[in-house]
């Protein structure tokens, strides 16, 4: 089964935080941390990378906060994926070394199977996640 990182997982969230909030509001990060339960270590070096991969602006101070960079319909979930993970290889045929190499075709097949999982993810934007259910959403997290 392939599993997506807690990182990913809770870097998706704090982009689905941020597209349900009014537009031209920021969030502040401890607002994120108190609605998700995640501690402020995590959520500041996830709303980082967010921000270095441009799908977040962050800004310090008074009036300051973190907010989306770019519309929700302009985030698609396969790009944010591919940012989050680390890795998406299934499998290392090397560690330890494989005696089925070169032979073997699993490696391939695997490979085949990430790039459907992402092909899926790339056929869906932020906004396809959040705004048929905006409303209920905004409610779970009290936004509304």
């Amino acid at each position: 089964m392939m599993q997506l990182t807690r990182y990913t997982d809770y870097g998706l969230r704090v982009l689905m935080y941020l597209a349900l909030l009014p537009e031209g509001q920021n969030a502040s990060i401890d607002t994120v941390c108190q609605t998700y339960g995640i501690s402020r270590n995590n959520i500041n070096k996830i709303v980082h990378h967010l921000g270095k991969a441009g799908f977040i602006r962050t800004q310090r101070g008074k009036g300051g906060g973190i907010t989306l960079n770019r519309p929700a319909q302009d985030i698609g979930l396969g790009d944010a994926v591919r940012v989050m993970e680390s890795t998406l290889t299934i499998i290392d045929c090397n560690k330890p070394a494989c005696t089925l190499l070169p032979a073997c075709r699993l490696k391939g097949a695997l490979a085949q199977a990430v790039e459907a999982f992402l092909s899926v993810l790339d056929s869906y934007t932020l906004a396809d996640l959040t705004a048929p259910a905006a409303n209920e959403l905004r409610q779970q997290l009290k936004l509304a």
